[in-house]
């Protein structure tokens, strides 16, 4: 076992310019760092406050990451960079409002133990948070409890932390972070490589603060913004949008096994089917994948 990090987590920021914004990426980089020594953190890009934040809570920051044409950072410079800054046997992308407690080492661990390539993702918790966080002993029980009171668990839609081996992923698209699609890439990519792919809802509490999309241009959800429609197309595709339930493998009780069956997993599962001549099917097929995708939300 390394005697160093076993965990480096890495992130973009949004411009620390908004005082809800500012506040909840505060809490989300303080409760990576209240994870130990055993955890090193890495802020990338150079958004408006970000050195003067990195210099305040203790954290080191890399500014020269590249951009698209409209100046977003790129997932693949992104990547590349906190693998060159780093030593720890295992990385992980993390959103920058996401908050963890100390099950994510936990479930890297006994992951790593069974697997040589994978890659960890999970649904996460939607909670708001409207006051900077304690991180004084006893945070971590605190904050569950606020999850178990307060939280409610978000659809497999979308994925907000992935975890993997540092040799994995060194070859990604051209991708704009925080814009659709490229999440979705990164499980379709790791079932083609045939890594282990493990949704570790069970065994690890994401929390994600609830916030609003004033960062983004003109106000918009990140999904309706040309970036995401390029990023699409660089993921060869809505039929390589993979979700949470396209995982091969769940993490429950440390343990790697094959994932229940569920209705929502059939439901997805007819659903790809439909999805290879999507582009060029007719209305009845594209009605099909609409229906499937509408009844797997519902039951969950």
């Amino acid at each position: 076992m390394p005697t160093g990090p076993l965990l480096t987590i890495f992130s973009t920021q949004k411009p620390f310019t908004d005082p809800h914004i500012t506040m909840i990426q505060r809490n989300a980089i303080r409760s990576w760092l209240s994870l130990g020594s055993r955890v090193e953190a890495l802020l990338i890009g150079e958004e408006e406050g970000m050195n003067q934040v990195a210099q305040e809570i203790g954290v080191r920051c890399l500014p020269e990451v590249a951009r698209n044409e409209l100046g977003t950072p790129l997932v693949s410079s992104i990547f590349a960079l906190a693998r060159e800054n780093s030593s720890s046997p295992l990385l992980m992308y993390t959103n920058a409002d996401m908050l963890f407690l100390p099950d994510l080492l936990s479930a890297a661990e006994r992951v790593w133990a069974q697997a040589e390539r994978f890659l960890i993702v999970g649904r996460r918790w939607d909670l708001d948070i409207s006051q900077p966080l304690d991180f004084s002993s006893g945070w971590a029980p605190r904050l569950q409890e606020m999850v178990r009171r307060a939280g409610s668990l978000h659809q497999p839609a979308g994925s907000d932390y992935f975890v993997f081996p540092r040799e994995c992923f060194t070859d990604i698209p051209a991708f704009a972070i925080g814009r659709a699609g490229w999440d979705n890439w990164m499980i379709y990519h790791a079932r083609q490589q045939d890594w282990p792919t493990v949704d570790a809802t069970a065994s690890v509490t994401a929390i994600h603060q609830n916030h609003d999309y004033r960062h983004l241009p003109g106000n918009t959800p990140h999904y309706n913004l040309r970036e995401s429609d390029d990023n699409i197309r660089l993921a060869g595709g809505a039929k390589n949008l993979y979700l949470t339930l396209d995982s091969d493998k769940e993490l429950v009780d440390g343990r790697l096994r094959p994932p229940r069956p569920s209705l929502a997993r059939l439901a997805r599962k007819a659903e790809l089917r439909l999805y290879p001549q999507a582009e060029q099917a007719g209305a009845l097929r594209k009605f099909l994948i609409r229906r499937l995708r509408r009844f797997r939300r519902t039951i969950y």
